[in-house]
């Protein structure tokens, strides 16, 4: 498993970020302990806020739980969430993963230039668009323990389409997210256009990566090569595209494809039945990895990595393919900014 042909091997880029993770503790020991604040940390658990924005019908006014119901809202609405972090004592529950991050509350926001104006401040965003199947806390929960577990040091955003989160509910989902791919452009443009804010890094996974793909292709048509230096890195994971439309949508993007990981699984079963459902056409997340690398991206072989009989979260569930995820982004700087 690799990124591309000319990359080192899995193992050899592990040993690398391991070694850089144990000097920089080594040489920054003094100075943490001074402050008390734990090494590495995401800026989540420093500051457990996380940016939204969605397409969904606001559920009692965003009050109270659920916030966001399936339904499609009439426009864009963004707002702050208010986090608890998982408490990481030794005898905590969520030490033996039966508790963890949770929403306290939701506090909504005007417009969407006004969420990225007053929550960036020169810090690298890390936007978040989750797959079929997902209620709104359970997507916005995952992009949480993404940017957790990535130890990202920036703002964290999920973007979340209507999706019924029923699985027999494939056809809603899919056209919901496609319904929503001008909103989620309207979102990257303004982190892209804001001069305060730093890269935009982009984490998408199942459809999300189908809505992802044409908000990009839609803004790269509208802005061209001036948005590339504000664009970081691009994850798709396990993503459930048709093979011949992401082939033409990486032509149109340009200069921005080489930006992209795919992370990919063969044995992903929940891609053979979207296969199935779509007439047998394959999809990305489950083809061949040298198919894919004959773009020009980079992929990140996850079929022998899974130990379910799913392997459609990985990117959630594995530890060293969240590392990998960091080290797609780290390519890109700004994971420290």
């Amino acid at each position: 498993m690799g990124f591309d042909k000319a990359e080192p091997s899995r193992r050899a880029v592990l040993a690398k970020l391991s070694g850089l993770a144990s000097a920089l503790t080594m040489g920054g020991c003094a100075s943490l302990a001074s402050t008390g604040a734990r090494y590495d940390a995401s800026e989540l658990s420093l500051n457990p806020v996380l940016l939204v924005a969605t397409t969904r019908q606001p559920v009692h006014g965003t009050r109270t739980k659920p916030w966001f119901g399936p339904e499609r809202g009439s426009g864009l609405t963004v707002a702050r969430a208010k986090l608890a972090a998982p408490d990481e004592g030794r005898f905590s529950l969520a030490s033996v993963g039966l508790e963890g991050w949770r929403i306290d509350a939701i506090e909504p926001v005007g417009q969407i230039a006004e969420l990225v104006a007053q929550s960036t401040s020169g810090h690298d965003v890390l936007v978040y668009i989750h797959g079929f199947n997902q209620t709104f806390e359970t997507a916005a929960l995952d992009g949480v323990r993404l940017s957790d577990g990535i130890r990202f040091r920036g703002e964290t955003m999920v973007f979340s389409w209507p999706s019924k989160a029923k699985l027999l509910d494939y056809g809603y989902d899919r056209e919901s997210a496609m319904w929503s791919r001008d909103a989620l452009d309207k979102v990257l443009d303004a982190l892209t256009a804001n001069p305060t804010t730093g890269r935009t890094h982009v984490v998408a996974h199942s459809i999300g990566t189908m809505v992802t793909m044409e908000a990009l292709r839609q803004l790269y048509a509208r802005r061209g090569d001036a948005m590339l230096e504000r664009i970081g890195a691009v994850v798709f994971a396990s993503p459930d595209i048709d093979m011949d439309v992401f082939t033409s949508s990486v032509e149109r993007i340009g200069p921005l494809a080489p930006r992209i990981t795919l992370i990919t699984a063969t044995n992903d079963r929940a891609l053979a039945v979207s296969g199935w459902i779509a007439g047998g056409i394959g999809r990305v997340g489950s083809a061949e990895s040298a198919q894919l690398e004959k773009l020009g991206l980079r992929v990140i072989d996850a079929s022998q990595q899974g130990w379910g009989i799913i392997n459609h979260d990985l990117f959630l569930s594995n530890a060293e393919i969240r590392q990998l995820i960091r080290h797609a982004i780290a390519d890109r700087p700004g994971l420290g900014a």
